[in-house]
């Protein structure tokens, strides 16, 4: 999968750098993975669940942080659309971010 972009993640974990390893971690995973729909993704990632149409919320480090993507299967794309701790994944609406 291609990931748009890296940088995001860097520039969270930067500010919160002990969630660098697992954001790393789901970064390695999802981008050598082949997921060619909703249940592929799900069951490559037990600690993330289907909001709408295509967005996927994935628990981190225990559900303290939120990673919210948009994956388009056909181009294999995941684009990250919000990384935040858990509070702030609260107040923003994931299907629209």
């Amino acid at each position: 999968m291609r990931i748009i972009s890296k940088r995001t993640l860097r520039a969270f974990w930067t500010t919160y750098p002990e969630v660098e390893n697992q954001l790393l971690g789901w970064y390695k995973i999802m981008e050598t993975g082949k997921y060619n729909n909703t249940s592929d993704v799900l069951d490559g990632f037990s600690y993330s669940r289907a909001i709408g149409t295509n967005r996927y919320v994935f628990k981190i480090k225990g559900n303290q942080y939120r990673l919210v993507v948009q994956i388009n299967f056909d181009l294999q794309t995941v684009w990250i659309r919000f990384v935040g701790t858990h509070l702030q994944y609260d107040r923003i609406d994931a299907l629209t971010i």
